[in-house]
């Protein structure tokens, strides 16, 4: 079952790397992770996307509790809560294919952020499902380059990850 694990730390230099030591030394795979500083300039908030049965998530997340940089941490994935992910997609868009470019981009509520003759770069955000149906309906020739965020997330409601 995928997990979105997210984790409250102290903003210091080798964090990141003791929690992705902390992956590679158990053979765990980090489908994706981001991080970024919290309002309290002291903290981070890390997200980090992950596949496991419960057990293995349960001896990640135990893992993760006992490093002295980590605050708190919830797996997102047992309650409800809202991900999003964003994407930017260069697209070849040259003669008659700019207008169908144009068109998937209005159908995915996607937005061109930069256009040259022969190019369009495509910002869109939305759930992982969504970005990923998009990539499948655009002709492959037409992909130039793909960047992607991994989700990113947040519990509904007024509990979630904070002191």
């Amino acid at each position: 079952m995928r997990h979105i694990i997210s984790i409250l730390m102290e903003n210091e230099a080798g964090a990141l790397s003791r929690v992705a030591g902390l992956f590679s030394a158990r053979g765990y795979n980090i489908e994706s992770l981001t991080v970024s500083p919290t309002e309290d300039k002291t903290l981070s908030r890390m997200t980090l996307v992950t596949w496991g049965n419960n057990e293995i998530i349960e001896q990640i997340t135990k893992q993760l509790n006992k490093l002295i940089e980590v605050v708190k941490l919830i797996d997102l994935a047992e309650g409800k809560h809202i991900e999003r992910e964003l994407m930017m997609i260069k697209l070849k868009a040259e003669g008659d294919h700019r207008e169908e470019v144009k068109r998937l981009v209005d159908i995915f509520r996607g937005k061109i952020i930069d256009v040259s003759d022969n190019s369009y770069v495509v910002e869109m955000t939305g759930a992982t499902s969504k970005l990923d149906a998009f990539v499948d309906t655009v002709a492959n020739e037409l992909i130039v380059e793909v960047v992607r965020t991994g989700p990113s997330a947040i519990s509904r409601g007024i509990g979630g990850l904070h002191l």
